[in-house]
């Protein structure tokens, strides 16, 4: 999952994002509206953390989130399998 997917499944993500901040109430969750930039500027005004560290914990979560989301949807795993295996027959 990047960006682009999570501000397009925001909504749907707001559970995860609240557990893992808090204390973002739900105006500040709908006025990110899952813009990174302003999601790292939230956290660096609610947490009183520099901005690497607010990246360091974006980027944190959205390793989590990818995670959870490939072992959700095994599909996504075997598909990706079966384009690696074509290509490589391909390749042949």
């Amino acid at each position: 999952m990047n960006w682009d997917q999570i501000e397009g499944n925001w909504k749907q993500l707001k559970g995860n994002v609240m557990q893992q901040w808090g204390k973002l109430t739900d105006d500040q969750f709908d006025v990110i509206a899952g813009k990174r930039d302003h999601f790292a500027g939230k956290i660096q005004e609610l947490y009183g953390v520099s901005k690497d560290q607010a990246e360091e914990q974006l980027n944190k979560w959205l390793k989590k989130v990818q995670h959870e989301d490939s072992c959700c949807k095994p599909e996504k795993s075997v598909e990706s399998a079966i384009d690696k295996a074509e290509t490589k027959v391909k390749s042949l």
